[in-house]
């Protein structure tokens, strides 16, 4: 005889399946940008931005943390992300060295924790405070951008800007992890 399960238990995995089907939609988004089908790749955007805001909710509010979607979290996040501009950046419709910049940030903070890690001084991985408005600005910048190609508007003058701003964020995020990395290894 099965022992009785707990509605708990039933949601448990909840988060990080939730989590799982965004990490899943990353290719299909990447293929309608590059089809370029942008009506369902920024309803598609949404939907995943939808979802992280759910699974979070649902593994904090119902305390359905796990140890597996501590990591695959941002992981979807990134994957979407980096994807993103790096499909915009192919398809022409944003310049390629703002895509450059926000891949290069990214393997510069995972092969950091690597080297840490292979040097036997891991740090603790915990997001600054630079780090998390440059990933609003980040995803607001690919929201707009999916946006405006979804429902045929210029990019106009507020377009130039935003790559700078994105652009000097990813740059401040890039150095401010580099700093902290190198008080970590030296201390």
């Amino acid at each position: 005889i099965l022992p009785a399960m707990s509605a708990h238990t039933h949601l448990a995995n909840l988060p990080t399946l939730i989590t799982l089907l965004r990490l899943a939609l990353v290719p299909v988004v990447i293929t309608m940008i590059v089809q370029p089908k942008w009506g369902l790749a920024f309803v598609l955007f949404v939907i995943a931005g939808v979802s992280d805001a759910i699974d979070g909710w649902l593994a904090k509010r119902l305390d359905l943390r796990s140890e597996l979607g501590a990591w695959l979290d941002p992981l979807a996040d990134k994957a979407l992300l980096v994807s993103i501009y790096i499909a915009l950046a192919i398809t022409g419709v944003i310049p390629a060295f703002i895509a450059i910049l926000v891949v290069s940030r990214d393997i510069m903070i995972i092969a950091g924790v690597l080297v840490a890690v292979l040097l036997d001084r891991p740090l603790p991985i915990k997001p600054l405070w630079v780090s998390k408005i440059n990933t609003t600005v980040q995803i607001a910048f690919a929201s707009a951008v999916l946006a405006a190609k979804a429902f045929d508007l210029p990019l106009s003058l507020w377009f130039e800007g935003s790559v700078w701003i994105v652009a000097a964020l990813t740059l401040l995020s890039a150095g401010a992890y580099v700093r902290q990395w190198l008080r970590h290894m030296e201390s």
